[in-house]
């Protein structure tokens, strides 16, 4: 499995991560978008941050039901064999009101035979 892992383009990295990010804050399931990042990861949504899975997952338990998330990969850094860099647009979408969209920078890494999210930064220009 490491052979495979270690041919993985930066992109093909990032889209696997994210899209199971994706699937889990689309079924509203905290425990699952949580299990997406590193034990000590730090994350920054649109609230005071937090370090750490059950961060993430009170974070993503306090969204509303219906969210929903798209993303755009803009830019692409490995920075090291077991660390990539992705800068994203990401519409989040709501059943009530407008959809929000949000630029977000994470860091993924390589934890044993997996890649995780070990930062996640939301930043908003409007």
């Amino acid at each position: 499995m490491e052979f495979l892992v270690d041919m993985m383009s930066e992109a093909q990295i990032l889209r696997t991560v994210l899209d199971r990010w994706k699937s889990a804050v689309d079924a509203h399931e905290p425990d699952r978008v949580a299990a997406c990042f590193t034990d000590d990861a730090i994350f920054q949504g649109l609230q005071p941050y937090a370090v750490g899975r059950a961060g993430v997952a009170a974070y993503y338990a306090g969204q509303p039901l219906g969210l929903t998330a798209a993303y755009e990969i803009r830019e692409i850094r490995r920075l090291a064999d077991d660390v990539v860099l992705g800068y994203l647009e990401v519409e989040f979408g709501f059943t009530d009101r407008p959809a929000l969209t949000v630029n977000l920078g994470v860091l993924v890494r390589r934890v044993d035979d997996d890649w995780l999210i070990g930062h996640y930064q939301v930043s908003r220009l409007a």
